[in-house]
């Protein structure tokens, strides 16, 4: 059976020239140019499928091949003609080749008249041909997926104002499949192309082996035809979901010829039947589109067998990658350096890394939720993310050993290791959390009769605050100078509470103002 369209014409003219002319076979061949032999296998063909030219002649070419050919795989001394639909379906399966469905073909037709393997390549190459031109890349499960956005708009109303604005319309093709995925985005900016292409993933429940969009700014930094550069955010959007984004080649839309037709799907079959609906929002306009879209993969395909649903769930759903734990969240990357502080600075905010990375400079991710530090690829640090402007977030395993240990003393751990002391070294460490403005700034005092203790010992240290609280000087250097000096073994000075005026000529008394 020949595959050219060119033949299918010469066919239908035979028929004609045979049903209604009654032309012998020596003319018939003579006016198209064929052997007598092949007007006889048409001829006999159209007999055995029961066919007349009533019935002929309203058929185009594909529906005269779809008559003729089931009818007869095989015609008395000829070849069984393949089964080029299954086969050009087969071929889109991972590890799938024309030399291994060719061995299939002879052993399905053991025993009978069958085409050998350099015929038979070209009887599907020829098929291929006759097929649109975007179907003629053979494109393996799992392989590819195409993504772009409509040139077709949406309006969406604002209730409130009045105010129309134009929702973008992102269309996701899978290439072995053409299962195709739909939604509607306020704009096309990096965020939307995200966020559309992780709701596709979403909805294909895997993920493909590459992404191929057109050559966006928004996710494309330089889209040179031998090595394109893919901005940080698409690269870490495809390192979440373990695949790669390969774009088209520019000014070449053959390379994402998928898209481009499903882009055209879309447009005929979802966005057409919706012009007459006001939206007012983009949410209420996915819950449209998805009502449709289910519609679209189950139509019928017109020159293949089944639909977009049944080849993907045959073809592409087993061989996707599983998708992550989690959905990509998008984020923004910034460049920042390590204070002496051993903290970052991020949108006002500031934010520690293990101090050991003081004056390097590190790459932060941020994401609506969080803020990751990375020094040269390696995460090394992670938090929250804060919207407090000025404030700090301090991790107590970024810090050094000597700022840990400062900051687990608190004033209640301060006031009980005082208390074991004894009640001077108690009142003396109470003064000096509570005459300070925060209780921070006491803490190196009190921490300085700390080391007074392991230095000369609690019971030296108690006598040592007694003798401070005696003489009212409640700082830690009054106790540091009289330990240094000893006084703490002395007796305290005599706390005198009547005071006498000693007698003297030159002193006057209270009777010489009277």
């Amino acid at each position: 059976m020949p595959g050219k369209r060119v033949s299918m014409r010469k066919i239908k003219e035979c028929l004609r020239l045979k049903l209604t002319c009654n032309l012998s076979h020596e003319r018939i061949a003579l006016a198209l140019g064929l052997s007598k032999g092949a007007v006889t296998k048409y001829i006999q063909m159209a007999r055995v499928a029961g066919l007349d030219w009533e019935t002929l002649a309203v058929l185009d070419d594909a529906g005269i091949e779809e008559k003729l050919l089931p009818a007869t795989r095989r015609i008395a001394g000829d070849r069984i003609y393949p089964d080029m639909a299954r086969i050009h379906q087969e071929l889109r399966q991972k590890g799938i080749t024309l030399q291994l469905l060719w061995e299939e073909y002879l052993a399905e037709h053991a025993g009978s008249a069958t085409y050998r393997y350099t015929q038979f390549c070209c009887l599907y190459h020829e098929y291929a041909k006759s097929l649109k031109r975007s179907m003629r890349q053979i494109h393996r499960a799992g392989e590819k997926l195409f993504i772009d956005y409509a040139g077709q708009t949406v309006p969406i109303v604002d209730a409130a104002s009045g105010e129309i604005r134009r929702a973008h319309i992102f269309v996701a093709v899978l290439g072995a499949s053409n299962y195709t995925y739909a939604c509607a985005t306020p704009a096309e900016t990096r965020s939307d192309w995200l966020n559309a292409l992780t709701r596709a993933l979403t909805f294909f429940g895997g993920v493909p082996a590459l992404i191929v969009p057109d050559n966006p700014k928004a996710l494309i930094t330089d889209p040179d035809r031998y090595e394109p550069k893919v901005n940080w955010v698409a690269q870490d959007c495809a390192r979440h979901y373990g695949c790669a984004i390969l774009p088209a080649r520019p000014r070449h839309p053959q390379d994402k010829a998928k898209v481009e037709v499903g882009v055209q799907v879309v447009e005929r079959w979802i966005l057409a039947r919706l012009r007459n609906r006001r939206f007012f929002s983009v949410a209420e306009l996915n819950l449209a589109i998805a009502d449709l879209l289910g519609e679209l993969n189950n139509r019928p395909f017109k020159k293949l067998p089944g639909n977009r649903r049944e080849w993907f769930e045959s073809i592409d759903r087993p061989a996707l990658n599983p998708l992550p734990d989690k959905p990509y969240e998008v984020a923004t990357f910034k460049r920042c350096r390590v204070n002496i502080d051993y903290h970052v600075e991020i949108e006002g905010h500031y934010y520690s890394v293990p101090h050991q990375l003081v004056r390097q400079e590190l790459d932060a991710r941020i994401t609506q939720t969080t803020v990751e530090l990375l020094a040269r690829g390696r995460r090394v640090a992670c938090h929250p993310k804060s919207e407090r402007r000025g404030a700090h977030t301090t991790r107590t395993e970024h810090m050094p050993a000597s700022h840990r240990a400062h900051l687990e003393w608190t004033p209640q751990r301060l006031i009980n290791w005082a208390r074991d002391i004894g009640p001077n070294a108690l009142r003396i460490v109470k003064h000096q959390l509570e005459s300070k403005p925060h209780p921070e700034q006491g803490y190196r005092a009190c921490l300085g009769l700390l080391s007074l203790a392991r230095t000369h010992g609690r019971e030296r240290l108690e006598k040592a605050c007694a003798r401070a609280v005696a003489i009212k000087s409640l700082t830690r250097r009054s106790v540091f100078n009289i330990l240094q000096a000893g006084l703490d073994t002395h007796p305290h000075p005599p706390h005198k509470t009547d005071w006498i005026a000693p007698e003297h000529d030159n002193v006057r008394g209270p009777d010489y103002y009277h």
